[in-house]
């Protein structure tokens, strides 16, 4: 795949660059060089690798997934301007 001089402009117009009528012909040729660059990476043969996050194999480190009150219901509450039995009180919006 090749990108001609009006797909450059168009690419720089999408992107909000503004581009000298001499940059054109140098974008292009870096443009069909990074198209040639993946068009090699489609050529290489990957049947059978499973994706990868990382080079090497790991674990993502997890907490438990446990229900709890954060240990601190007092001080969340003492941020409050009015609680009422360890819950917050608002204002009623909807009658």
């Amino acid at each position: 795949m090749s990108v001609d001089t009006a797909t450059v402009r168009r690419i720089a117009h999408l992107a909000r660059i503004a581009v000298k009528d001499e940059e054109v012909a140098h974008l292009q040729g870096e443009l069909n060089a990074i198209l040639a660059f993946v068009e090699q990476l489609s050529e290489v043969n990957v049947d059978g690798i499973e994706p990868m996050t990382s080079v090497m194999p790991m674990e993502m480190k997890k907490r438990a997934d446990v229900v709890n009150d954060g240990e601190i219901p007092d001080k969340v509450l003492a941020n409050a301007p009015v609680t009422e039995d360890h819950f917050f009180l608002v204002p009623k919006v909807v009658e």
